[in-house]
């Protein structure tokens, strides 16, 4: 069990917190580049608690600082955007996307010291689609983690943002979770009425047995069960430091995905997702959301420009996520339809900051405890002496780290299995070779409908 001080040690991410300063040691996603427009208008931007703004230059470059002037603390949110930088509207004071001041314009010439006088700014960087932003001191921070699905072409991938009302962690617990997959999203499905052999093993046996196994970037696990034919099922997952994932979704031999749970503060986070468009066919893609109650449609509220107004859903906590009791008695087991929005409404469903206290982990949940075992001893090394927790500074960490399902023999290594059949995939030998860092598609026919569109919603969970 974890107790209050292991929670709160796990779940406050605000400067100074042993968590919030492991967690500003790496790049994460923050939004996306079509978010910002060049002299368009500064975006509020909360992460890791702080108060931030983003902004694109003239000459397109992207800016993330803290929201308050150095000068008399007025908010840069109201700022122009003009000539490669951010101008204060309370004395004119303008800073560039590095925080530099720029120009004191209520001052004499003779009287300035802006040379003196820097905004708080973190560094950014882009790739594919996405904005990623580095809140460490480093001056010259590690290049972007090589995690497969942030190197192939935006073109090629679906790429989703999703708020949440609670803390990070128990949002990235639901991702690490695999035995909820045959109840919350497949619970009033029958074995054979699945298609896909994978999930029908799973529902034939909905209760699996369990492999863990710590790793250089974080915690995986193996959850197998026994098939008809003498194999040996594998659902493999991982968690990778600080709140990134990695879930069974489709054959590992083609499964490339991501999952960012980044804190936007102690009670909300936002959830990053990236899906190759052809980890699953069409078929598969319609048939997974149809068994799980029905497709992920039309939940997006419009865009706000307070801290919390972006990447909001319409079914939320506020109107119990549109539960339709009817359909739970006679149709499917949550009255809800849509895995991602399943996931939401049980996340979310155990308040802003769960308290673990109340927990009672059961064999079922071993991933879950050994990774917030990892994440504390992590936490306490960094703030003991500054000893940098995994991945951080090392990139080439995440390279090739895939999850998905597939058939081994009973008896053999599950976690070599696994690492034999990403390597030989086309894609994870292109990246190991090095040279081009983009993949192009194996299929480009395949393509799911659920995830052509940057604005779909993505995978099974679980």
């Amino acid at each position: 069990m974890t107790n209050q001080r292991e929670n709160e040690t796990l779940t406050r991410v605000g400067p100074g917190t042993p968590m919030g300063e492991l967690m500003r040691q790496y790049w994460f996603p923050a939004a996306m580049s079509s978010e910002l427009e060049a002299d368009g208008d500064p975006m509020r931007l909360m992460l890791l608690g702080e108060k931030l703004i983003a902004f694109r230059d003239t000459s397109g470059r992207v800016g993330v600082m803290d929201h308050r002037c150095p000068h008399r603390c007025a908010s840069l949110f109201f700022g122009r955007n003009e000539e490669d930088g951010i101008r204060c509207v309370y004395h004119g004071w303008k800073y560039d996307v590095n925080g530099n001041c720029l120009d004191q314009a209520n001052l004499p010439t003779h009287q300035d010291f802006q040379d003196k006088v820097r905004a708080k700014a973190y560094k950014t960087a882009e790739r594919n689609g996405l904005i990623w932003v580095y809140m460490g001191n480093d001056e010259i921070p590690a290049a972007l983690p090589e995690i497969d699905a942030n190197l192939v072409p935006e073109e090629q991938m679906g790429i989703n943002f999703q708020f949440r009302e609670c803390n990070w962690l128990q949002s990235i617990e639901g991702d690490i979770d695999t035995s909820h997959l045959g109840f919350l999203h497949f619970g009033a499905v029958n074995t054979s009425d699945h298609g896909d052999a994978s999930i029908g093993v799973a529902l034939a046996n909905r209760a699996p047995e369990y492999a863990v196994k710590e790793t250089d970037y974080g915690v995986t696990y193996g959850a197998y069960r026994d098939a008809e034919d003498g194999r040996r099922a594998w659902r493999v997952a991982h968690f990778l430091f600080p709140f990134f994932s990695i879930t069974p979704l489709g054959a590992l031999d083609r499964s490339i995905s991501f999952r960012a749970n980044v804190p936007v503060d102690d009670e909300h986070t936002m959830c990053v997702i990236l899906v190759k468009n052809d980890n699953r066919t069409a078929e598969e893609g319609a048939r997974s959301n149809a068994f799980a109650g029905g497709a992920d449609h039309d939940y997006d509220l419009p865009h706000t420009t307070d801290w919390y107004g972006r990447w909001r859903l319409k079914a939320r906590h506020a109107n119990d996520f549109l539960v339709d009791r009817e359909k739970q008695r006679t149709q499917n087991y949550t009255g809800i339809g849509g895995v991602n929005l399943q996931d939401q409404m049980i996340t979310e469903s155990m308040g802003p900051i769960v308290d673990r206290t109340w927990e009672h982990l059961a064999p079922s949940d071993q991933m879950i405890a050994t990774t917030r075992r990892r994440l504390l001893r992590a936490a306490k090394a960094y703030a003991k002496d500054g000893t940098l927790p995994p991945c951080a500074g090392q990139p080439n960490s995440y390279a090739s780290v895939r999850g998905g399902t597939f058939f081994a023999d009973p008896d053999a290594d599950w976690f070599e299995v696994a690492r034999e059949i990403v390597a030989s995939a086309p894609v994870a030998q292109r990246i190991a070779e090095g040279g081009e860092r983009t993949i192009a598609p194996e299929n480009p026919a395949r393509i799911d409908a659920d995830l052509a569109s940057s604005r779909s919603r993505t995978g099974t969970r679980g």
